[in-house]
């Protein structure tokens, strides 16, 4: 029988987490993949055919059609990991530390490294020669005064929060961890987390070599970010 789960999942995006989730959880599911236009990076139309705003991750479970890594990641939990593997009892410290960082990966953290990635493009677009100095003069004052003192108090912050704990959520992985794996991949590629970061770095080490990451790389294919971050 098919499987009822299917992930559209984008190449090189945030869906690779829930590919991840999927595989701690051992559920049976399809993966449609889909490639990013090669000139815009944008998804492509065919994902506005399963959800009207054409972005990944998009999750289909017989009838429901979901969107948002978040929500997915909390559907998946709430309906499959009956036996708590991936979330902290209620009322628990880690419980709560659980639901802010589920909450923090894309609410305060990857909001901080699209700016850097826009205005990283916006420095390397083509324009005319007399143009290009106030370009990048704009772009550099928003990244240097702005965004990069962002991210770095934000990676600071996060690498205290790692103090005497291997998990975000306390000593236990969880989906927390999940959530929080692809914005610390791509500060690792492009917004400057290094050996500064002992914590994050051991940490992003520790959930590479999960078995069920591993996997979730085989099923989803290339994942560039990783290349780029080494």
């Amino acid at each position: 029988m098919p499987a009822s789960i299917v992930l559209h999942h984008l190449e090189n995006s945030r869906s690779q987490r829930v590919l991840w989730l999927l595989e701690e959880l051992g559920l049976p599911y399809e993966v449609r993949r889909y490639a990013r236009d090669r000139k815009t990076q944008l998804a492509p139309p065919e994902l506005r055919a399963v959800h009207a705003l054409g972005k990944a991750p998009v999750l289909t479970d017989g009838p429901l059609v979901l969107a948002e890594s978040g929500a997915i990641v909390e559907y998946l939990i709430d309906t499959y990991d009956s036996a708590g593997r991936l979330r902290p009892p209620p009322g628990s410290e880690s419980r709560r530390r659980y639901t802010y960082w589920l909450h923090f990966a894309e609410g305060s953290v990857m909001p901080q490294l699209l700016l850097k990635l826009v205005f990283d493009k916006v420095r390397r677009a083509p324009v005319p020669f007399f143009v290009k100095p106030v370009v990048r003069g704009i772009a550099d004052k928003v990244v240097h005064g702005f965004v990069t003192p962002n991210v770095e108090r934000q990676l600071a912050f996060m690498e205290g929060e790692l103090a005497g704990r291997d998990w975000f959520a306390g000593d236990s992985f969880s989906g927390a961890d999940i959530q929080m794996s692809f914005p610390l991949e791509a500060a690792q590629a492009r917004a400057g987390l290094d050996a500064r970061y002992p914590r994050l770095t051991a940490w992003l080490a520790r959930i590479h070599a999960r078995p069920a990451y591993q996997r979730a790389l085989k099923a989803g294919g290339p994942y560039e970010i990783l290349t780029a971050a080494g």
